[in-house]
């Protein structure tokens, strides 16, 4: 059922009562979905299916194919450099062709990771739903869209039908309060919130970041801090869109134009709660003296500020339980300091830290410097568009001369599907989103960081402060 539209509403409430088709006997909602993206790992099974049911895509326009989760990321890659992806990206391109959809292919000028392409093409727009078969589809709410992941039956029905069905999400409002000191990015804020609320602390609600530190947010950081929503346990993520959104939006591919830009726009800028909205759950994130965060152990909410120690074990024995085994897998003990923990890998990527402005924060701090012995590291853009801009700003020698491998766009090492793996036992420091157990390899210890932090300790070989260090 819609909220009245003359009682307060939240943003989500809007979104969601435009979006509304109908509701199943079951309790859940049927909402139309605007634009949606696939990728190679689970689109051509659900184009299997709906050719085995003699159905076809409902809104081939509205649907995009991506190849991004297995392709290999080494230069002048083709379908067969990474053997083990030839058969999806074949199975992707059949499909897509068959079904009329436009493919960004290996060697596409604007290929890339989907999270990382909709956005920079316009494909996602404010207040708009999104659905891509992949956890992280959360991320294009930094553009003000509702956007959902969604399994591979979930993806034959919206294939079909241009429909979702979903439990109605509650509400809940983070709002940041402060200002980001130098060197504190959207990720730090993004690990210090999931070290508040816990993994599972956004189950069951769709999340509106608010306050002075998210309206101060580049469009690229506000992506960041919604990519890691999913990590939170929430269904989605979101800043409402302004000024900022709407002009790094304007002139993109895929984005409206002339009279009809003019009439987005007008609608656009209604799309914030109300004043006196109800929300079920407020958070408030104080950031004034917020440091760079790092993971201690393996899951996203074990979480440190760079300057404290590894903490304690809880009383409770599951959670006493569980800190054990991170510690364990990690080989460090309680109390102690990841300042000055040799490392020996470094992964700058995924959809969470591989944009432009990631790449030249992390190059601001490697520009002129060596990566240190013994020290594999690995920068890989997020989309084709991302490398070519790169590029042309001289980045990429930036981090060849300094010793990091330079890849084609691609998911790469975020989990390793195209083959891009550490060895067991490596310490990795990454700027992923998730550092499970086995995530970036066999036995490989990963803590998340930022960008910056990841180039300093490619310089360094350990974990560094890089508000010290450089």
């Amino acid at each position: 059922m819609s909220v009245s539209p003359y009682q307060p509403q939240t943003l989500f409430d809007k979104l969601w009562s435009a979006h509304l088709v109908t509701q199943r006997l079951d309790g859940r909602d049927i909402i139309y979905i605007d634009r949606h993206v696939l990728h190679e790992l689970h689109a051509p099974h659900a184009f299997e299916k709906l050719q085995a049911a003699s159905r076809g895509v409902r809104r081939s326009d509205l649907t995009f194919s991506m190849q991004d989760h297995t392709v290999a990321t080494k230069p002048g890659r083709t379908e067969t450099t990474n053997p083990d992806s030839a058969q999806f990206l074949r199975a992707m391109r059949a499909g897509s062709y068959r079904n009329g959809i436009r493919l960004f292919d290996i060697d596409d000028a604007e290929q890339g990771i989907s999270h990382v392409v909709a956005p920079e093409l316009g494909m996602v727009l404010p207040g708009a739903t999104h659905a891509v078969p992949d956890s992280h589809a959360c991320t294009v709410g930094g553009l003000g869209a509702l956007a959902f992941g969604c399994g591979t039956t979930e993806l034959e029905h919206i294939l079909a039908t241009q429909t979702i069905a979903l439990k109605r999400p509650k509400r809940m409002r983070v709002r940041l309060d402060g200002s980001l000191g130098p060197f504190v990015t959207a990720k730090d804020v993004a690990l210090r919130i999931i070290a508040e609320i816990g993994v599972s602390g956004g189950r069951g609600y769709a999340i509106e970041y608010a306050g002075a530190v998210a309206r101060a947010m580049s469009i690229e950081s506000r992506l960041t801090l919604c990519n890691l929503t999913i990590e939170m346990g929430a269904r989605s993520g979101f800043v409402a869109p302004d000024d900022t959104t709407f002009a790094w939006l304007e002139g993109r591919p895929y984005a409206p134009r002339g009279p009809e830009w003019d009439r987005a726009l007008a609608h656009w800028r209604t799309l914030t709660s109300d004043d006196e909205a109800f929300f079920d759950r407020e958070v408030v994130i104080n950031c004034a003296g917020l440091e760079p965060q790092i993971t201690w152990g393996t899951d996203p909410s074990q979480v440190i500020g760079i300057t404290q120690r590894v903490p304690d074990l809880a009383a409770d024995p599951e959670t006493k339980a569980k800190m054990e085994r991170a510690l364990a897998y990690m080989g460090l003990e309680p109390g102690t300091s990841l300042l000055g923990l040799p490392v020996n890998r470094i992964f700058i990527g995924s959809c969470t830290n591989a944009r432009i402005t990631d790449l030249r924060a992390a190059a601001d701090i490697i520009r002129g410097r060596q990566v240190a012995a013994g020290v594999q590291a690995l920068v890989v853009p997020g989309s084709t568009t991302v490398k070519r801009q790169a590029e042309s700003e001289g980045l990429d020698r930036v981090f060849l001369d300094a010793g990091f491998l330079w890849g084609e766009s691609g998911c790469s090492m975020c989990a390793g599907s195209n083959g891009d793996r550490g060895l067991p036992g490596d310490r990795c420091v990454s700027t992923t989103n998730r550092n499970f157990e086995g995530r970036q390899g066999r036995g490989v210890r990963t803590h998340l960081v930022g960008p910056e932090m990841a180039a300093a300790a490619a310089i360094a070989g350990r974990i560094v402060d890089q508000r010290s260090s450089f």
